[in-house]
């Protein structure tokens, strides 16, 4: 999203040096990523060669004991720069400024606030998460302020918090604290946390976020007691696998699990309330549509309590909602009680299914679906995985990429590193391959094997430079996960995939490998970034017409199966390190023609041309959450680049090149959001398309486009000045008929906004 950046004016501080961390010996039972060489640099700073990366936080003076105050440790870990001043005030821009903050196992006692900043991982040790800590003599209302304050939160980007566990239990009960403050949007992660507050604790609140905020995976998260779990504000979210515990006895101990404050569309994933007052409060008006699925209640009241609406506002979709109390409840009053088991949904909102062309309002109303059996496991549920931290592996079986002898990799955004990290992958299979913090220059496709798990640090880049990726019309993958029929392991965890020139043959991740369980092949915490920063000259470029930068940023061929996890690809409308500009045109975002089953969790994709989702003649494709934005360039006045172009001689089988719109229809020709073709066994959930540079559905005339598929269900789709929300073909031999749009589907007003909120699409389920 594009906003402006609110920069804080903040006193230099001369950095401190840290204590160098010793290496330990290769026998230790230390976690690897601890024990490991760290050598990580900034290559587009000034003197980046030395950039301190990773920050252990007793090397800062932190002692977690549970007794020495570690405030001013951890707050200097947090802040350290280099000779020229602190990290704060975003004086390296959002990108040049990496840090790790390590915590090793222990509790860590803070006295006052801590405050983060962009571009910083806080991490802890996995096989025993550390304890952030709240002294009984706490001052102050929030633990730590995840977000870094010199940026609007519309462009909080890079932010990561995993392994940890927050603490406010010796504070009073009576006392209002938030643990967390996380007001972000895309890039961003919470992983592997938990909220620990006391029991009966009615002013702690776990998570909060407040304004306007883009966000779009919360993970694996464990919160017990307090007042209230999560109040959420964003324009979007996706919930996974976040447990709401009670005592051992259930009792009820959680006055509310999730407040959504206003969501316009957000998905709840194998959630679990155990003993709360409410699981999900949606009572707010500006709460959208949520679908809650493959989840459980234990000795809740209410699982969820919802406001009433004359419009398509507050719809639900639950699915798999395995109950001993109330499910839903709608202005007070229980309108669902009981489970709702496989083979069924329930739903209140607009529902389009065959036997209509117009929207049935139901009010709470049971409807036979299915699901595909490749996606779900033995309870009917969709497959999810923990992001792996490879806490199994000994330090003797990690190898970091700029440690092996007779390939030196450097890292430095400059060297052509390919020959040498091919080298090292295919002799390091089977082991865990860790790439510090840098630019890595690919000048060729580096090929991927089975039994490879790549881990980067601080979203390492991989990005592809040269003449090998400049050629359209023949297109060729920077990273290449295995050959077609190739089965096993290909993990990417914490990566930056880019390029550092215009390429607009660059197919930036081409997957052809399945693995042998869901999740062997997986990309967590990874994303894409075309232009917009420092060490891309696509921040440069000038000419829509000739910035076609990239053309694909993934390709799922039809022999892959491969689960993603928060993975935004970001086509940049702006610049985040403070240079100017220019506006990619680069072709499109995930194009999905996989046939043995896509996981797709916590999606976003942003103002690619042709498309930002594009599934073609794929079978068995699960999203959660898909988020996507227009091209602002394609929606300006005065725009003379329509699409296809500038890809028309180069499009791929499959891509769309725009044959329903007449040929000077400049809105009508703007990049589909979510298109799928020719396709069978597609369970799509939560998708949220937005375009905020224009104030009228005229300026965007389709988002979706359903052509010719068979057992589709699609479950929540919202869209932002875009006229029709759902293009059908294929139905009673229909072709391009608009079948949901905005007018008929409008909620109330968004911040400013008049989205369109459907609740279910069953026109191709059959």
């Amino acid at each position: 999203m594009k906003a402006i950046l609110l920069f804080v004016i903040t006193a230099v501080v001369v950095a401190v040096e840290p204590v160098p961390h010793a290496m330990v010996d290769s026998q230790s039972s230390m976690y690897w990523y601890e024990a490991i060489r760290h050598d990580g640099t900034s290559p587009t700073i000034s003197n980046g060669k030395s950039w301190v990366v990773y920050r252990n936080v007793k090397d800062y003076g932190a002692k977690g004991d549970g007794t020495a105050d570690d405030t001013l440790a951890i707050q200097k870990a947090i802040n350290t720069g280099d000779s020229s001043g602190e990290r704060s005030g975003g004086k390296f821009g959002s990108t040049g400024a990496p840090a790790v903050v390590y915590f090793p196992s222990g509790t860590y006692l803070i006295s006052s606030g801590l405050k983060n900043y962009v571009n910083t991982v806080l991490m802890g040790d996995p096989t025993n998460r550390p304890v952030i800590k709240a002294s009984a003599s706490f001052s102050g209302s929030i633990i730590l302020t995840g977000q870094d304050p010199s940026y609007n939160s519309l462009v909080g980007f890079y932010h990561e918090i995993k392994n940890l566990i927050f603490d406010s239990t010796a504070v009073a009960s009576t006392k209002t604290i938030t643990l967390l403050q996380y007001s972000i949007s895309q890039g961003c992660q919470v992983s592997n946390v938990m909220f620990n507050m006391s029991i009966g604790a009615t002013g702690h609140t776990g998570i909060t976020s407040s304004g306007l905020n883009s966000p779009l995976l919360l993970n694996d998260l464990q919160f017990v007691g307090g007042g209230v779990g999560y109040a959420v504000s964003a324009t979007q979210y996706h919930f996974k696998n976040i447990h709401f515990k009670s005592t051992a006895d259930h009792s009820i101990d959680i006055i509310t699990g999730l407040k959504m404050t206003q969501v316009v569309q957000a998905t709840g994933q194998g959630l679990r309330f155990e003993g709360c007052t409410t699981g999900i409060d949606t009572t707010g008006s500006t709460n959208g549509m949520f679908n809650l699925i493959d989840s459980t209640a234990v000795n809740t009241q209410t699982v969820i309590n919802a406001g009433t609406t004359t419009t398509a506002w507050n719809s639900l979709v639950l699915e798999n909602v395995i109950v001993d109390s109330t499910t839903v409840k709608v202005g007070g009053s229980a309108v669902l009680t009981g489970s709702i088991t496989q083979g069924q949904t329930w739903i209140r909102g607009n529902v389009y299914s065959t036997d209509s062309t117009t929207p049935k309002k139901a009010t709470g109303e049971k409807y036979a679906t299915s699901r595909p059996s490749a996606l779900v496991n033995g309870t009917g549920f969709y497959y999810t995985i923990t992001p792996p931290t490879y806490e199994e592996f000994p330090i003797t079986q990690v190898i970091s990429v700029k440690g092996v002898s007779g390939h030196p990799v450097a890292g430095d955004g400059t060297t052509d590193d390919t020959a040498s990290l091919q080298a090292i992958i295919n002799e390091s299979v089977g082991k865990v391959i860790y790439f510090p913090h840098g630019i890595y220059i690919l000048t060729d496709t580096l090929l991927i094997p089975p039994g490879s798990r790549l881990y980067g640090e601080a979203w390492t880049q991989l990005s592809a430079s040269g003449s090998k990726f400049a050629n359209a019309k023949s297109p060729r993958a920077m990273i290449k996960v295995g050959n077609p029929g190739d089965v096993g392991v290909a993990q990417f965890t914490d990566f930056l995939f880019t390029v550092a020139d215009i390429l607009p043959g660059t197919i930036m991740v081409e997957v052809n490998m399945a693995g042998n369980i869901p999740g062997n092949v997986g990309f967590f915490n990874c994303h894409f970034r075309i232009g917009g920063s420092k060490g891309s000259k696509v921040e440069n470029c000038k000419s829509i017409g000739t910035c076609n930068a990239a053309h694909i940023s993934a390709h799922l061929t039809p022999s892959s199966s491969v689960y993603w996890e928060n993975s935004w690809s970001w086509s940049a409308d702006h610049d985040l390190d403070g240079g100017t500009s220019g506006e990619p045109s680069d072709g499109g975002g995930f194009f999905i023609e996989s046939q043995n089953g896509v996981w797709m969790l916590g999606i976003g994709s942003e103002h690619h041309s042709l498309y930002q989702m594009n599934i073609y003649r794929a079978k068995n494709v699960f999203i959660g959450l898909n988020q996507g934005e227009s091209a602002y360039w394609q929606v300006k006045t005065g725009n003379t680049v329509i699409n296809p172009a500038p890809w028309t001689d180069s499009l791929l089988p499959g891509e769309p090149d725009f044959s329903w719109c007449g040929a000077s229809d400049a809105a009508c020709r703007v990049g589909v959001y979510q298109r799928v073709v020719g396709s069978s066994n597609i369970n799509l959930y939560s998708a949220g398309f937005w375009n905020f540079p224009c104030s009228a559905d005229s300026c965007q005339t389709n988002a979706v486009i359903y052509e010719n598929n068979t057992k589709l269900y699609s479950y929540g789709v919202s869209t932002i000045n875009c006229k029709n929300m759902i293009v059908e073909s294929g139905v009673g031999g229909n072709k391009n008929v608009a079948i949901v749009t905005r007018a008929a589907n409008n909620g109330v007003a968004f911040n400013g906004f008049q989205p369109g909120v459907m609740a279910a699409y069953f026109r191709q389920s059959a």
